[in-house]
């Protein structure tokens, strides 16, 4: 017994592009296919933390200031491991940081001062 034939539709050849429906005209191109975007980049956790920190510590807490900076510090060298961004934000925690380590050294530097000068001592009464 014979199977009946089913009739099979010709294969383009690849010369042909895909029937789209769209016929380019002859002596344009193809438009190009649409561009990929590089993914973005992760930013360094580390160096957020280390610029909030920064920031906040030098608002409420002078002496500890110096956390931020630090923190600043093993960001970058982790970013520049990784190839992570955050460079700027570990930059700025590092900045700020020691600028109000700074600025807690000379005020503890001005508080030794007057102290060690009796400038913080009761004046004597004057008794007439």
């Amino acid at each position: 017994m014979t199977e009946p034939s089913v009739p099979t539709e010709p294969t383009p050849s690849p010369a042909q592009p895909p029937a789209t429906g769209y016929v380019v005209p002859p002596g344009y191109a193809m438009p190009p296919p649409p561009m990929a975007y590089a993914p973005a980049r992760k930013t360094n956790g580390l160096a957020i933390a280390a610029l909030v920190t920064s920031i906040v510590t030098f608002n409420l807490c002078f002496p500890l200031t110096f956390v931020g900076a630090i923190m600043g510090h093993v960001a970058r060298r982790r970013i520049r491991e990784t190839g992570e961004d955050g460079d700027g934000l570990a930059l700025g925690g590092i900045v700020v940081g020691w600028i109000g380590a700074a600025i807690t050294l000379a005020g503890a530097a001005l508080l030794a001062y007057g102290i060690a000068n009796g400038f913080f001592d009761e004046p004597t009464p004057v008794v007439y």
